[in-house]
C-alpha cells in the first residue's frame, strides 16, 4: 500500500509539471530592485491584453502563438519602457512551452507598487506555472473578487481590516455592510510586509466574507477607520458608521462598537445629521497636547480633534474644530481671528466648522488671510501648482523627525488617481511642498492611507494602500482581477527625490 501511495503521488507530481510546462513563462521586473511588478499590461498586435500577477508574471499560452515570435506591447502606470523609431514601446519575444523571458521596466514612480492585497487571482499565474506564491491563498480567499476602501486598525494584538462594498464570483451584487479580515503583525506571526499578507476573513456559511456591521434597515452601511481606546480598563474598538441608499445620501450615522463575542460591531447610538464634522471620520492619529491625550482626525488635513477617552469620543458636543476664524464669524462674513500683534490665531473652538484647504483658500483669495499665514495649501515641489487634496493619512515619522502626509488629489492627470507626499513639523502644518509619488492614466487610486504598523527601518520605508478603480475615471475598461481591489506600495523616505522643500529630514517634534 505505502509503495501503491508513492506511485500515485509521483504521477500526479509529474501530470502537474506537465501542466505547468505548458506555458511561456513572462517576468516582467523593476529595473532598480528587481522584484517583479504587478499590473503590467502586455498586449500582442491583435490586442490580446495580458496582466502580470502580484508577482509580476504572465502565464501565456496561446493556441497559434507558441513556438512564434511574438510582439508584446508594454505598458504599465508609473513605469516606462523604451520606445522603437516607430513609438512602440515593447519587445519581441520567441514564445515555447516551458521556456521563459524577463522584461525590465524603468520606473517612474517614486513609490514602488508591490502587490493586490484582496480579489481574486492575485497569484494566478504564478499558480498556473506551478510556483509557490507567499501567502495562503494565492487565488481566492473568503469567496471575495473586489473590495472598496480599507479601514484597518491594530486591535488587540492583531490588525484588524474592514472594508466597504464586497463582490463575488457567483453574481454582480456581494454584500453591502462592510467586510472584515485579521492577519498577524510582521514579527509577531505576520509576514514582512514587502512579502506578502495572510488575510484570515470573517466569512458566512456558505465561506463568503460576511457583514461585520449589520442593520435592520435598508441600504448599505459603512464604517470609517476604527478607533481603539480603553475603557473600564479594557481595550474597545470604536467606529463612526453611515447608512445610505444611494451615494449622494446619508439616511442615518453614528457610532458602533466592536463585540468580541459576536466578532462584529454593533449600533452604541445615533448621531444627529447636523454638523456632520463632529464624529470620527478620517484616518485618526494620537496627539499629545497639555497632559491630554487627542485622537486627531485627516479630513483630510487635522483639523477636527477629541480626547482619546470614552466618554468625549461618544459626545458630540466634546469634538473640536480648528479653526482661524474669529467667534461669531459667518459664511458670508468671515472674520480672522488676530492677536494685538496682527498675527493669525490658529485655535481649537467646539461652537464652529474647521476651516478647510479650499476656505482657506477664498480666504487668501479675498485677502483677509495672507499665504504665509496658511497651513493647507499645497504645492507641487516641481512647478508650484497647488495640489487640492480629497483625502490623506498623516503620521510621525521617525527616521525624518517629522509628520508625514500621504493623500490623493481631487483632480489632477487623472482624477482621484494621483497620490503626493509631503512633511511638516506637526500634524496641524502648515503643509507646503508636495511630491507626486504614485500616478495613474485615466485611474482612480483613492482613499490612499499609510500602515504605520508596518514601518521598518526605523520609518525609513513606509507602506500604503489605496482602492485601485475604474470607478470616477472615465475609464471604460476596468482591469481584469485587479479593478475595485486594495494595492500595496512602498516608499523609501531616503529617496533623493523626495528631499526638497519640505520633506527633507527636519526637527519636528513627536507629540
Amino acid at each position: 500500500m505505502p509503495v501503491l501511495m508513492i506511485g500515485l503521488s509521483g504521477i500526479l507530481l509529474a501530470a502537474r509539471a506537465a501542466e505547468t510546462n505548458l506555458y511561456f513563462k513572462i517576468r516582467v521586473v523593476d529595473g532598480e530592485t528587481g522584484r517583479g511588478v504587478p499590473l503590467v499590461e502586455l498586449q500582442t498586435t491583435a490586442h490580446q491584453r495580458f496582466y502580470t500577477d502580484s508577482a509580476g508574471v504572465v502565464a501565456f499560452n496561446e493556441p497559434g502563438l507558441m513556438g512564434h515570435d511574438v510582439w508584446f506591447g508594454v505598458r504599465s502606470d508609473g513605469y516606462e519602457y523604451p520606445k522603437d523609431g516607430f513609438g512602440n514601446a515593447g519587445v519581441r519575444l520567441q514564445t515555447g512551452a516551458g521556456r521563459s523571458a524577463e522584461i525590465k521596466l524603468k520606473r517612474v514612480n517614486i513609490a514602488e507598487r508591490l502587490y493586490r492585497i484582496t480579489g481574486a487571482g492575485i497569484y494566478r499565474d504564478t499558480v498556473l506555472l506551478g510556483e509557490p506564491a507567499p501567502i495562503a491563498e494565492p487565488v481566492l480567499d473568503g469567496d471575495v473578487a473586489g473590495q472598496d476602501s480599507s479601514a484597518p486598525a491594530v486591535y488587540h494584538g492583531q490588525i484588524h481590516w474592514f472594508w466597504g462594498d464586497t463582490a463575488r464570483p457567483e453574481y454582480p451584487l456581494g454584500h453591502f455592510h462592510t467586510a472584515g479580515a485579521t492577519s498577524e503583525l510582521p514579527g509577531n506571526g505576520g509576514l514582512p510586509p514587502a512579502e506578502g499578507i495572510n488575510l484570515r476573513y470573517f466569512t458566512d456559511t456558505n465561506g463568503f466574507s460576511r457583514g461585520m456591521a449589520p442593520l435592520a434597515a435598508p441600504g448599505a452601511v459603512w464604517i470609517d477607520y476604527p478607533l481603539v481606546l480603553t475603557n473600564a480598563g479594557r481595550q474597545v474598538m470604536l467606529a463612526h458608521y453611515l447608512r445610505t441608499t444611494n451615494l449622494g445620501t446619508v439616511d442615518e450615522h453614528g457610532l458602533m462598537v466592536y463585540d468580541d463575542a459576536r466578532a462584529q460591531f454593533t449600533k452604541l447610538r445615533e448621531m444627529a445629521a447636523k454638523e456632520p464634522w463632529r464624529y470620527p471620520a478620517g484616518p485618526a492619529l494620537r496627539w499629545q497636547e497639555a497632559g491630554a491625550g487627542y485622537f486627531l482626525f485627516a479630513r483630510p488635513f487635522a483639523t477636527v480633534r477629541v480626547k482619546a477617552d470614552w466618554q468625549s469620543v461618544t459626545n458630540p458636543a466634546a469634538y473640536e474644530a480648528f479653526t482661524c476664524l474669529a467667534a461669531g464669524s459667518t459664511a458670508a462674513h468671515p472674520v480672522v481671528a488676530r492677536d494685538e500683534a496682527g498675527r493669525v490665531l490658529w485655535h481649537w473652538r467646539t461652537d464652529g466648522n474647521p476651516v478647510s484647504q479650499k476656505q482657506e483658500r477664498d480666504l487668501i483669495k479675498s485677502g483677509l488671510l495672507k499665504p504665509v499665514e496658511a497651513r493647507y495649501q499645497l504645492t507641487d515641489a516641481e512647478d508650484t501648482q497647488p495640489v487640492e487634496l480629497h483625502h490623506a493619512s498623516i503620521h510621525w515619522n521617525n527616521f525624518l523627525r517629522r509628520w508625514i502626509l500621504i493623500g490623493v488629489q481631487a483632480g489632477g492627470r487623472s482624477f482621484l488617481g494621483e497620490v503626493w507626499f509631503a512633511a511638516a513639523d506637526s500634524p496641524l502644518g502648515p503643509w507646503r511642498e508636495a511630491k507626486r509619488i504614485v500616478t495613474n492614466e485615466k485611474y482612480s487610486f483613492y482613499n490612499p492611507s499609510q500602515l504605520p504598523f508596518f514601518d521598518e527601518a526605523d520609518g525609513r520605508f513606509i507602506y500604503f494602500e489605496g482602492t485601485y478603480s475604474s470607478t470616477f475615471s472615465g475609464n471604460e475598461y476596468p482591469t481584469p482581477l485587479y479593478d475595485y481591489n486594495q494595492m500595496l506600495y512602498r516608499l523609501d523616505l531616503a529617496d533623493s527625490r523626495l528631499h526638497s522643500g519640505g520633506a527633507k529630514p527636519g526637527g519636528g517634534k513627536v507629540h
